[in-house]
């Protein structure tokens, strides 16, 4: 979608003139600015996804699976510890406490069912039972973050096995959201008065000449631009590629595109846009309102999803320069965990030097600690 290629399509008097531009022409200067603007936005989302994609299945998967390692030869480092003699009472609580919380952890985002059997017996709850619980109130969490973004229902059937098929499931959702409004308007629609019936005729004579004004500019593009009427290979050439993007253009109603198109090849120049009238202009703008909302849309859509798997709240504003930072930050964070963490084993080893730390260490209220 990029458009480096077109040129600014934008209304100007000309140098000699000292007119002013009219509401119309303020109007469509205004959109196609906001348009362009929301591509680069789009574009940018789009081109940072799969490069986001790409560092964490690259970076911060590899890195997660050996922090995980680590986590699992601490926590079996603990298992050890716990009937030595050495540590007392007071001690073997903090052991308790620490085994629980690292072994949930890993079977619960890594799979380890290994560690359930290690779970159970430090901790006072059967894990499958604590971990109903826990999916029960992260399934409740998530419909109520659908329902305050999206006001969808996502219903009992919610799969959260991964971000992908949560995503897909949502996606489904609002559709049927939108299907089931869409009925339901029909359904309760009163009888139309004279006065509502001749505004929707008015409202669909519009519909049709904005339709209309995209189709007059397609084809003019078409008639200069088509290769079948070029004998020439290499003209012929260059006119298949600027008929690809033309219909391309067509094809999404991107009527800013069709006339950066004319622009390009000189079928136009821009003093001309200058003269086209205003009752022209008014279905011009009608076309780029709706295809500025449809950019919109499609931007949030690809943004309100990141925020879910990010669990950022909805209202707050994400940039795709922000959210790959956010992941560089990460990554440095388990670095510099996995460092840690390989020290500490090494280093508690030695039970007395295990039992020195254990002493200054504290059990978290349970408002800060990881559950």
């Amino acid at each position: 979608m990029s458009t480096s290629k077109n040129k600014i399509v934008s209304i100007t008097p000309k140098a000699d003139e000292k007119k002013t531009l009219s509401a119309q022409q303020k109007q469509f200067n205004t959109l196609t600015k906001k348009i362009e603007l929301q591509k680069q936005r789009l574009v940018e989302w789009q081109d940072t996804r799969p490069l986001y994609q790409q560092k964490v299945v690259e970076s911060y998967e590899p890195l997660q699976e050996t922090f995980s390692q680590y986590k699992l030869a601490w926590v079996l480092l603990l298992d050890q510890h716990y009937d030595l003699s050495l540590f007392k009472k007071t001690d073997k609580i903090k052991i308790r406490h620490l085994i629980c919380e690292v072994s949930e952890h890993l079977i619960a985002d890594y799979q380890m069912n290994e560690l359930k059997p290690l779970f159970n017996k430090y901790s006072e709850e059967d894990f499958d039972s604590l971990n109903e619980g826990r999916e029960s109130f992260m399934s409740e969490m998530m419909k109520d973050l659908a329902k305050d973004m999206f006001d969808v229902d996502l219903g009992d059937d919610i799969d959260m096995t991964s971000p992908e098929m949560f995503q897909a499931h949502l996606h489904e959702k609002i559709l049927e959201r939108e299907e089931a409004e869409a009925q339901h308007r029909a359904s309760i629609a009163p009888k139309k008065t004279k006065k509502q019936l001749e505004k929707e005729a008015r409202q669909q004579e519009e519909e049709e000449l904005a339709s209309k004004s995209v189709r007059e500019v397609y084809r003019k593009l078409v008639a200069v631009l088509h290769p079948d009427r070029e004998p020439d290979p290499e003209e012929q050439k260059r006119k298949t590629e600027l008929m690809q993007r033309v219909n391309t253009a067509y094809g999404k109603k991107d009527l800013l595109l069709l006339l950066a198109l004319q622009l390009e090849i000189e079928q136009i120049n821009p003093a001309e846009l200058s003269l086209i009238a205003d009752t022209r202009l008014k279905y011009f703008n009608k076309i780029l309102k709706e295809q500025l909302a449809e950019l919109e849309q499609e931007t949030d859509q690809i943004e309100q999803m990141f925020k879910i798997n990010l669990n950022i709240p909805p209202f707050q504003r994400l940039a795709p320069k922000q959210m790959m930072s956010m992941l560089a930050r990460d990554i440095k964070d388990l670095e510099l965990d996995i460092s840690d963490i390989k020290r500490e084993i090494k280093a508690y080893q030695n039970p007395a030097s295990f039992k020195a730390w254990l002493k200054i260490y504290q059990i978290p209220r349970v408002e800060d600690s990881y559950y």
